[in-house]
């Protein structure tokens, strides 16, 4: 049975998906970009306030399901610009304690609304 997580606290879907979906034991996130929840903008700054921004809507969805970063088992990073990989790392790795989860990296041509950074990620409930 398949479940749609939906919170207000991450940004709405900007297209036909949904926030997460819950298959049994797994949470399958859509990828986040750093759009503040309240105004549906990207927020200012730099990589580095973008991936925050990111991890807490991240973050916001894993809640919805009773879940946090602890229960992430895979992520995927999209990337504008391969350049920005150490800095993403720099706040991406203060969100995981002890297990950091597997992951791939990716740059891409683009993303939406002219983001520089998107994640997406699998959690184990």
């Amino acid at each position: 049975m398949l479940e749609k997580i939906l919170t207000a606290n991450a940004p709405a879907p900007i297209g036909p998906y949904n926030q997460a979906i819950r298959a049994g034991d797994f949470l399958f996130c859509s990828g986040q970009i750093p759009l503040d929840p309240a105004t549906g903008e990207l927020v200012p700054g730099d990589i580095a306030a973008q991936t925050h921004q990111v991890m807490k809507n991240v973050g916001a969805v894993l809640a919805a399901a009773t879940a946090t970063f602890a229960n992430v088992v895979k992520t995927t990073i999209f990337l504008l610009d391969m350049n920005d990989f150490a800095a993403v790392n720099a706040v991406y790795g203060g969100y995981f304690a002890d297990i950091a989860p597997a992951r791939s990296t990716v740059a891409v041509a683009g993303l939406p609304k002219g983001a520089r950074v998107e994640i997406e990620v699998l959690a184990h409930l």
